[in-house]
Order: structure tokens, then sequence, then C-alpha cells
């Protein structure tokens, strides 16, 4: 077999598929996830593994990653509380699903090391897989133009809304709206992964506050 064609087509397609495999069989997976997409992209990029990702030194902007992401990402749950939320259960009938979370209002500790768990699984591992690799390798196979642009945004935000089943329909919905959110911003901001990754925590970081004061 062709050495490029492993490299460049199998591997890919391999571990995208046990990646989302993976997620649909368990969404906390997402660690184990994006170390399967980061071996993915030595075995292709060797060196250049982590740019190819979309992890740049220039990327690395403290304003960026510590002022402007978490403005970004405040705005982004004001839009999800007062927008996506009450408009998608307004279309399906269903409250949003939280229940995974009851454990953690009121409990500082546990929520405090789920925090952690967190900004490693969800803010790196998710964009990592969504927007360093898929959408990357989509980019690779089929280009940049606006049609295909379009197709790979919201074909990975309607696999990120999926794999977050457990918050019911409506979570679905209103988190595939998000992963269309951050693919326009990855997209925007010339796949700079880690103000997504940025962006991702600090939403996240956001929502588990309202967790703690069973503000849902």
């Amino acid at each position: 077999m062709n050495s490029t064609f492993l490299k460049t087509t199998l591997v890919p397609l391999l571990a995208a598929g046990l990646c989302c495999l993976l997620y649909v069989f368990d969404y906390f997976l997402g660690i184990p996830v994006a170390i399967i997409a980061l071996i993915a992209s030595v075995l292709e990029y060797k060196k250049n593994a982590l740019r190819s990702l979309g992890f740049r030194r220039e990327g690395m902007n403290l304003k960026n990653l510590l002022v402007l992401a978490p403005l970004v990402a405040g705005g982004m749950f004001a839009l999800y509380s007062f927008v996506l939320v009450p408009g998608a259960t307004y279309l399906t009938g269903q409250a949003l699903d939280f229940s995974a979370f009851d454990q953690y209002q009121g409990n500082l500790p546990a929520i405090a090391i789920f925090l952690v768990f967190v900004w490693v699984s969800a803010a790196f591992g998710e964009e990592i897989l969504f927007r360093g690799y898929l959408m990357r390798q989509f980019v690779k196979f089929f280009g940049e133009s606006r049609a295909s642009m379009v197709i790979n945004i919201v074909l990975f935000g309607i696999l990120f809304g999926f794999v977050h089943g457990y918050q019911g329909v409506t979570g679905q919905l209103v988190t595939g709206a998000i992963g269309v959110l951050l693919s326009v911003i990855f997209y925007l901001r010339n796949y700079d992964l880690w103000f997504n990754v940025a962006v991702h925590g600090f939403f996240d970081t956001i929502a588990l506050i309202f967790v703690y004061y069973g503000w849902y």
C-alpha cells in the first residue's frame, strides 16, 4: 500500500471514524479521543502535528486568550441563555436536560475537580477533534471554497450537537448551534486553535458557575 495514501487518507479516515464512534459510545471520552487525533496528526505531519491542528506559536497571545476570549465566551453564553435555549425549548417542547450535572450543585470540591476535567476534556479535547482535526482534514480533502466551508462548518456543528445527546434533543440543538459558532470563529481567526480552546473553556466555566448555583 502506498505510504502517502496510508498517512494522508486511510489514517485520517480511520481516526475520524474511531473518534466519532467513541463519542457516540460515551460523551465523556474527550481525552482519549483527543489523543487519537493527536497520534493521527503525528503520523501524517510528524513534527508539524500541533501546528497542523492550529496550535501555532503566534496564537499564544495573552491579550487574546485572557481578555478577548472570555469576552467572546460571555457573549456566546448570553446568546445561549437568552436566545438559543428558549428558542430550542419552544421548538421541541422539551426542557434542556442538565440532570447529569445535578451532583455538582452546591458541591464546591466536586465542581472544582470537574472544572479541571472540563478544560482538559471539553476545551482541549473537543476543540482538537472537532475544529483542529476534523475541520482541518475536511479542508485538506475539499478545499476552502465558500460552499465547502459552509458544509464543513454546518456538518461538524451538527456532529458536535449530536454527541451531546445526554442533554436531550433541546440540548443537542443548542449545542449544535454553539458548535457552528465555534467553527465560524476557528475559520475567521485563520484556524487559531489556542483561541478556540480558550473561548470553549471560558464558556464552560461560566456554565459550571450556573450549575454550581443551580441557575440552569
